[in-house]
């Protein structure tokens, strides 16, 4: 009788291992881009940044599609307000680094100024604080995650790339056909 409830016992532990594996496997084995269509991505990104929103309600966003068409134009300068590293892997057509901007925000009177990260937290505080010193400045809403999904390309020092920055795996929803790097 206590062979038979062990032997149980380790056919049930062996069932509840397997399930665990495989929700594992669901959740974590395969990688987001491959879970999720664009739709379901764009409406994870653009809820998580309406959550960061909250932390600095007073910045003025700029859509994706907006952005897109200014640049159509020749009528906006993008900053990027991550680190190096980010930077090198993708970034927004012509943009400029964070730096470079603060260093002389009067060079770009004609253009229409959008910050961006990521998901654009980190640029949401830093247009927050140029608005401080009087400085106007968009914050490009849901970052590059928003703008590949939304159809706006990425380069890097060789041109267009297909390589995306994601910061972490948290913030893992690239558009279809993106690599994530974190």
């Amino acid at each position: 009788m206590a062979i038979r409830k062990r032997t149980y016992l380790s056919v049930l532990a062996g069932i509840l291992c397997f399930i665990a594996l495989g929700w594992w496997y669901g959740q974590f084995g395969r990688p987001v881009r491959d879970v999720y269509d664009d739709s379901a991505k764009k409406r994870i990104v653009y809820r998580m940044y309406a959550d960061y929103k909250k932390e600095f309600p007073g910045v003025a966003d700029i859509s994706p599609k907006r952005a897109l068409k200014l640049l159509r134009d020749n009528q906006i300068l993008f900053v990027d307000t991550r680190e190096p590293l980010e930077m090198r892997i993708s970034m927004l057509p012509d943009a400029v680094a964070r730096e470079t901007f603060v260093s002389n925000p009067e060079k770009y009177p004609d253009k229409t100024v959008a910050a961006y990260c990521t998901i654009s937290y980190r640029s949401g505080k830093f247009v927050e604080k140029m608005m401080k010193k009087g400085i106007r400045i968009y914050n490009l809403e849901g970052g590059i995650l928003a703008w590949v999904l939304e159809g706006g390309k990425i380069y890097d020092a060789d041109g267009e790339t297909r390589r995306i920055h994601v910061y972490g795996k948290r913030w893992n929803y690239p558009a279809t056909g993106y690599e994530p790097v974190w």
